[in-house]
């Protein structure tokens, strides 16, 4: 989709013409048709493709969605810096909901034109052939990611019953940049994510998965199937897709306390699906900065946010994630250093990608990996009515984190899915989604402290109905503005 005011970030320049000479281009640039000339043209269209992608997740895209939820305080100090979305008061202005709209929709300018430039390739051989296709596959592999994303954010769930009628997002598959599209259905919206992710399978079945790849595989179009069948209650769909992947044997969960600290804050790669690449200097990823706040000179944390006890209490003392995932030390908030407080600490930064002596919070962006499967196959098979698969991919995951096993049935058995998965996936963008998709509301409870952090009915004790309008972001009002086609969502 392209709209009128977002200019495309194609991998070869365009120019736009400026002059009546319209047969005379710059020596650094080219008009769009000209970067279709040959096969080696799509390798670099791949290229840009991946680069933009390692853009497109982590840093806002993710953090912004756990801000919002219930896991997490803002300190005294955190300069309001994502407080809208923290105090739900944001408005379809704010730079949150509009820069991830854009950057995704970016992205699929870039894909459609992608796709239709590919159409006017003529391969040269057999094997040239079989590149082309593959490069066509990871494009519909990236349309299928990214629209699922959006559907997701500014959307309604997936609801069989009303999806055919709910408001989805904008659905452009042929760029028009004199177009004004109205927003297509949910169904119609997961209908075109569906059949984009049939084409990925088409193309990409050779493309054997294995784990750490930093590109798209046949495994990482199951693993997107599993988790977007997952959200459209198709149960049985999910459970196969994510118990394919388990079955496979690639992808064996660590089960050590080292390995899965290292998972996180040494980019150990042996459960990933699917991460990007990056590379200091010059190649590095967004970063999730806003937990931590190291203040080198000094030698302390200033962290914008900080969990709530019940969070980090969730976690028992021999649960691996729990030394992995958080971090006890001394914070300086409001002009004091406060002893022994906990931080997330997913996202230290990587040694090896370090630009410094001191962390910029760089990682390689876990994509997909296993344990995000084990949750997917536990709650697809719970509501699929197979309680023993359920409880057995839920125990596989437990015992992997140093857990022990459970015998739980019925609602207690969900209840144990649900709490795993909010931990095994704490800080990675999925809580206020898992809210949405269970028709559950909060409130905010149980804080370290209340001596420095954010207090009132807006912080530390929100309280959110499940049926709260802003679990729904609301379009980008710019969008609205140039297009008034685009009807807003419910409470915008």
């Amino acid at each position: 989709m392209k709209f009128k005011y977002i200019k495309s970030l194609i991998a070869i320049s365009v120019l736009s013409v400026a002059s009546c000479d319209v047969e005379r281009f710059p020596f650094d640039a080219i008009e769009s048709g000209q970067s279709f000339g040959s096969v080696s043209d799509a390798g670099n269209w791949s290229n840009r493709l991946y680069v933009q992608m390692r853009g497109n997740v982590y840093g806002l895209l993710t953090y912004s969605q756990d801000v919002q939820a219930d896991q997490l305080n803002a300190t005294s100090d955190y300069g309001n810096r994502n407080g809208g979305p923290h105090r739900w008061s944001f408005l379809a202005d704010d730079y949150t909901i509009r820069d991830v709209w854009q950057w995704q929709y970016n992205a699929l300018t870039n894909i459609n034109t992608m796709l239709a430039g590919f159409e006017t390739i003529t391969p040269a051989n057999a094997e040239e052939e079989a590149e082309l296709n593959l490069y066509k596959g990871e494009a519909h592999f990236a349309r299928a990611f990214y629209y699922h994303n959006l559907v997701v954010r500014f959307g309604k769930m997936y609801d069989p019953n009303t999806a055919t009628s709910d408001l989805g997002v904008p659905l452009v598959l042929i760029q028009d940049l004199d177009g004004n599209p109205a927003r297509a259905t949910v169904k119609e919206v997961y209908d075109q994510v569906l059949a984009d992710i049939g084409e990925a399978k088409s193309k990409l079945q050779g493309v054997t998965g294995t784990a750490g790849s930093i590109r798209f595989t046949i495994d990482a179009v199951l693993a997107l199937e599993a988790r977007v069948k997952l959200y459209m209650q198709d149960w049985a769909g999910a459970k196969t897709a994510a118990e394919t992947l388990i079955n496979s044997g690639k992808y064996p969960l660590y089960s050590t306390a080292d390995n899965v600290k290292n998972m996180w804050h040494r980019d150990l790669t042996g459960e990933d699906i699917l991460n990007l690449a990056v590379s200091a200097p010059n190649e590095l990823p967004n970063t999730n900065s806003i937990y931590l706040g190291y203040n080198a000179a000094q030698d302390f944390f200033v962290p914008d946010f900080i969990p709530s006890k019940w969070v980090v209490d969730s976690y028992a003392d021999n649960d691996y994630r729990k030394n992995a995932y958080f971090l006890k030390d001394d914070l300086y908030i409001l002009g004091s250093l406060r002893s022994g407080y906990w931080m997330v600490n997913k996202y230290p930064g990587n040694p090896s990608l370090f630009t410094s002596n001191v962390t910029n919070y760089a990682h390689k962006p876990k994509v997909f990996r296993i344990g995000e499967s084990y949750l997917i196959a536990a709650e697809a098979s719970f509501n699929a009515g197979n309680e023993a698969d359920a409880i057995k991919h839920l125990n596989a995951l437990r015992v992997s984190r140093g857990l022990s096993s459970v015998n739980l049935s019925g609602t207690a058995l969900f209840d144990a899915i649900k709490l795993e998965r909010t931990k095994e996936l704490a800080f990675e963008g999925f809580r206020l989604d898992d809210l949405r998709r269970w028709k559950e509301g909060f409130t905010r409870r149980d804080p370290q402290t209340t001596e420095f952090i954010q207090t009132g009915p807006e912080f530390n004790t929100k309280s959110v109905t499940a049926n709260d309008p802003k679990f729904t972001w609301g379009i980008p009002e710019r969008d609205r503005t140039v297009n008034p086609n685009i009807v807003q969502n419910t409470g915008w």
